[in-house]
């Protein structure tokens, strides 16, 4: 299931026309009502398919698609929809998820399998995904944001998602389309049972395919270390506990998934195959890991992005928060932020029209200048909000290498916030500059890189790795758990 964001086509799925029909659900013999026959999901996941690869990106490694893909077919002929065509794909993302569409459309990320430890444990999230498509969850969901009227809700919805995740009065609705999925995915999401379900297909699927269904069991544990990591890096770091960001997030609790799924595992008896992790381990070889070039890399304090030439810091004790649609500053309260967007190149050809086409404000003034040489203009006014209120609006507008032109947002929940972190986000706008040759090799991207376990742990692997001891134990899945043995193949993350 998607997590972090869920694509504008959500929208289209919940506006299919037409009273519905009937039809048998595959998995449990039983009729349906539904908006979505058979033919309809084939049709509305093939469109999807083709904004999923938009959105995200197909990885670049053939090899590795190829035994996704095997592993996939493998698993899809032991499901209850053999019938119709399957499509895995592997995505450009680092975030730890998978999700499905209608239709047999299967996606897991390359973020994701970094973190896996052998092939069975791959095949138990991907059978999981086939158990949503199998069971139709998606177009009972597409049924029910019909009968709920998604189309007439989404915008209120995501005026409510956009003002409690950001917090601000002003400047939030700027691009607002590129929000969507956020709204979608608050609104739409798989029911308890329906996940349940999909883990209790996922170890049946599993198991006809000679996996040990109770790789499941080890999916789950895996990410549950990775919760633990978070909330133990943001204790440390004086910080409240993040949001869950991964494949959990709107499941089920772990301990009941846990439980349920060890009480499925177990009624499978018999022998069977390798779980894999030879194999695995030679796939995910090479395999890039964290932020991509292509979408920007943060290095501690410093953010880079190659592609655009631009180089930005974090004021001390600040957060940089990297988004497909926009880099975020937030302060140490988090309650203030500078939110910096790429202006697309259809809001203006000045940055005068840029502020009239993009910002849209009712009042305000501005003030030409530079920032290390850039062409800058800062923005204060107010806006008309969508209740009709004005809202204070700051911002400024850089035009930097390439003729690629930013808008900077200052953003706080309250006048007192904004105060507060003045200092910090000019700081962070003031950092805004071209990319150096320096620049340029602490901006190299990771890959995830097998070596044998040292005699010296951890601390002595982590001398040999772009990341710290406490990621590589969680990326070998020993976090908070006794170390592998020494000369085990475990994985390291290097500067490419």
């Amino acid at each position: 299931m998607i997590v972090k964001r869920m694509l504008p086509f959500v929208l289209a799925l919940g506006l299919l026309v037409g009273c519905g029909t009937t039809v048998v659900n595959p998995v449990t013999g039983e009729s349906e009502r539904t908006t979505m026959d058979e033919s309809a999901e084939l049709a509305e996941g093939k469109k999807a398919h083709a904004e999923v690869l938009k959105e995200y990106g197909v990885y670049r490694d053939t090899r590795l698609q190829a035994y996704v893909n095997e592993v996939g077919q493998k698993l899809a002929k032991q499901s209850h929809r053999a019938n119709i065509p399957w499509t895995f794909t592997v995505l450009a993302s680092p975030e730890i998820n998978a999700f499905a569409l209608p239709g047999g459309y299967v996606y897991v990320t390359r973020g994701i399998l970094a973190y896996m430890e052998n092939e069975a444990d791959m095949a138990g999230v991907i059978g999981h995904e086939i158990g949503h498509v199998t069971a139709r969850h998606g177009a009972q969901r597409a049924t029910r944001q019909q009968t709920a009227g998604l189309g007439v809700l989404a915008a209120t919805v995501l005026g409510a998602v956009l003002e409690s995740k950001v917090g601000v009065s002003g400047g939030t609705e700027m691009f607002g389309q590129m929000a969507q999925g956020v709204a979608a995915g608050y609104v739409a999401k798989y029911s308890r049972e329906q996940e349940l379900q999909a883990d209790t297909l996922g170890a049946e699927y599993l198991a006809r395919s000679q996996y040990d269904p109770r790789h499941m069991i080890d999916v789950i544990r895996v990410l549950k270390l990775q919760e633990a990591f978070a909330i133990d890096e943001a204790r440390a770091a004086g910080q409240p506990a993040p949001e869950r960001d991964s494949w959990l997030s709107s499941h089920p609790s772990n301990d009941q998934r846990l439980q349920s799924i060890s009480q499925n595992a177990a009624k499978y008896q018999g022998t069977f195959a390798s779980d894999g992790s030879q194999r695995f381990m030679q796939m995910i070889d090479g395999v890039r890991f964290g932020e991509s070039p292509e979408q920007g890399l943060t290095r501690g304090q410093n953010f880079y992005h190659p592609a655009m030439g631009i180089t930005m810091a974090a004021p001390a004790g600040w957060r940089i928060e990297n988004a497909a649609d926009a880099l975020t500053f937030t302060s140490p309260q988090g309650d203030a932020a500078l939110r910096v967007l790429a202006v697309p190149p259809n809001a203006g050809n000045t940055h005068d029209d840029i502020i009239r086409n993009a910002l849209q404000p009712s009042e305000g003034k501005t003030t030409r200048g530079n920032i290390n040489g850039f062409t800058a203009t800062h923005f204060v006014g107010a806006r008309k909000g969508s209740n009709g209120q004005p809202q204070a609006l700051e911002a400024t507008l850089v035009t930097g290498p390439k003729q690629n032109t930013f808008v900077m947002l200052y953003l706080s929940v309250d006048p007192a916030a904004r105060q507060r972190a003045m200092t910090g986000m000019m700081a962070a706008e003031k950092s805004f500059r071209e990319m150096n040759a320096a620049d340029q090799q602490a901006a190299r991207p990771w890959v995830v890189r097998l070596v044998p376990f040292p005699r010296g742990g951890f601390a002595e692997l982590a001398r040999q790795s772009a990341v710290p001891e406490k990621r590589l134990q969680l990326l070998n899945g020993t976090y908070g758990r006794s170390d592998p043995p020494v000369g085990q193949m475990v994985k390291v993350v290097k500067a490419e």
